[in-house]
């Protein structure tokens, strides 16, 4: 492995944590519609657990509402049963084939509790930024001890490491302050 090849692992996996808590802050809700507050949740039909997502079409007619379509009408009790247990907290209301999801107003301690919600979850993303720049640079000093790279190589590949934690940290924190603003919008 070279130092080119570290610091592209490195970037990649860096990207990833930070993909992962963008995902994640996509399932928080802002007191507008949006599929990723439902599609990951998971729904026991057919005999075994999925992800509504694969189970039905979720569509925003509205700015405040969510429309869950199952696409075998079958399963729509077993969404509304999966929606009614997932820690949403809305409550689906069933008519006919199709389940509404009326997105309530946020009050002002949920918006706080939310934000604090957030700020955890970017610092696990900092955390596994954190990670990925210490695996990288366990590679490079074990490619320093087998004489693969000199001593100002190994001090040249740890500050370029550096400074893609340092983007990848100022990234999550970029992301963090957009869905706070986002959150505490009213």
């Amino acid at each position: 492995m070279s130092s080119d090849d570290i610091l592209l692992e490195a970037e990649m996996s860096m990207e990833k944590s930070v993909d992962y808590m963008v995902h994640e802050f996509a399932a928080v809700r802002t007191g507008k519609a949006s599929p990723g507050l439902v599609e990951n949740v998971d729904v026991v039909a057919y005999g075994s657990t999925m992800k509504l997502k694969q189970l039905a079409l979720i569509t925003t007619p509205e700015p405040r509402l969510l429309v869950v379509q199952p696409f075998d009408a079958s399963t729509v009790q077993d969404v509304e049963r999966a929606l009614k247990e997932s820690k949403i907290g809305i409550t689906p209301n069933v008519d006919g084939k199709i389940i509404r999801l009326p997105i309530p107003e946020l009050s002002e301690e949920r918006r706080k509790d939310l934000v604090r919600s957030l700020g955890k979850m970017a610092e696990e993303a900092r955390v596994r930024v954190r990670a990925n720049r210490r695996a990288a640079l366990d590679e490079a000093k074990k490619l320093k001890a087998t004489g693969e790279l000199s001593e100002d190589g190994l001090r040249d590949l740890e500050a370029e490491v550096q400074k893609l934690t340092d983007r990848f940290v100022k990234s999550v924190d970029d992301h963090l302050k957009h869905k706070e603003a986002e959150i505490m919008k009213v």
